[in-house]
């Protein structure tokens, strides 16, 4: 049985999908960095955002790529 959160959330994401998502190409990375430049335009440094926590998980999406397919030389 599917909580009512979760069903919440099934709704929700096929809005959030084009946005939020393991990246796994360049193009994929390049669209998340974008994404992460326009919410620190909109965000700034308000930790109480409400965006803020969508920032901070982006941000470790990329991050993770960067660690798993950018070397340091290209940096």
């Amino acid at each position: 049985m599917i909580t009512t959160n979760l069903n919440q959330t099934v709704t929700a994401w096929s809005n959030l999908s084009d946005n939020l998502f393991v990246p796994h190409t360049e193009a994929e990375y390049q669209k998340l960095v974008t994404i992460l430049d326009e919410l620190i335009d909109i965000v700034g440094e308000d930790e109480s955002h409400p965006l803020a926590s969508l920032m901070e998980v982006i941000g470790v999406l990329i991050e993770n790529y960067e660690d798993q397919y950018v070397s340091e030389s290209s940096v």
